[in-house]
């Protein structure tokens, strides 16, 4: 059975958190266990309610799904939250296009499904190969970076980086991009918010997260160097150990404590 830690903060710069998390590491209906990073968006409380509504309907109706397959389970449920949230928009003008990124894994046994919209991120860790990202951003700046416009160091640089161009909410036929992985022994995932990955390069996420033996403190030092960086933006993420054997630490020994 995997093992997790989730945590989100406001940050430095923001009055209002408008992420939020959901963790499971036991089945919900069909889906051998569940793990959600939503980041919201829109004005007064409409990017919190965007947020939080998404997650607990996806969470919700995955519970209650008699299909079998995860990946048709994950996808229909987030492309109903989507109806949804644009049918209540529609009828509450404070609400008017509001919208929240989305990015889910579900874990069994060595196998990861992933699913996207938007620019909150999904990576796999491994100890000593790196971090490397799974999902690929539904953002302005991508889409420049794939263009061959920019390299990825200017893209940290540029001021719209945080444009994106797919969010649940915005349109009413929504696109959800789907990822499968095969895992390994002493793989571990990261899902997070841009409000950490804005902060921090991929490398230093990883030597972070390498540097301590527990979840818990690797995900809270993780928001303590995105605070540090400048904490811009809500900060949000889940470890996860997929391989988790029962001990209280929840990462792999690497040896390097």
């Amino acid at each position: 059975m995997p093992s997790s830690f989730s945590i989100t903060d406001t940050g430095r710069k923001r009055k209002m958190n408008q992420d939020y998390v959901f963790t499971s590491d036991i089945p919900v209906g069909s889906l051998s266990s569940l793990y959600i990073v939503a980041d919201g968006m829109g004005g007064h409380n409409a990017g919190d309610y965007a947020s939080r509504f998404t997650v607990d309907y996806v969470s919700s109706k995955a519970g209650h799904a008699v299909d079998g397959d995860p990946a048709r389970v994950l996808k229909e449920a987030i492309q109903e939250a989507n109806r949804e949230l644009r049918a209540i928009a529609a009828k509450n003008p404070a609400m008017f296009g509001m919208g929240t990124t989305f990015v889910a894994a579900v874990v069994k046994d060595n196998r990861l499904l992933a699913a996207n919209v938007g620019d909150s991120r999904l990576y796999i860790l491994h100890e000593p190969a790196g971090i490397r990202q799974v999902t690929v951003d539904h953002s302005l700046v991508e889409e420049m970076v794939r263009a061959g416009k920019l390299d990825r160091k200017e893209a940290r640089l540029v001021p719209d980086r945080n444009i994106i161009t797919r969010a649940v909410g915005a349109e009413d036929d929504l696109e959800v991009d789907l990822f499968r992985e095969e895992l390994s022994e002493g793989d571990l995932l990261l899902l997070c918010s841009d409000g950490l990955t804005t902060m921090l390069e991929d490398e230093d996420i990883a030597r972070i997260v390498f540097s301590f033996r527990s979840l818990e403190k690797a995900a809270d030092r993780l928001v303590y160097a995105a605070n540090m960086a400048g904490g811009k933006d809500n900060i949000s993420a889940i470890l996860v150990n997929p391989f988790d054997t029962g001990s209280c630490s929840g990462i792999p020994d690497s040896g390097l404590l």
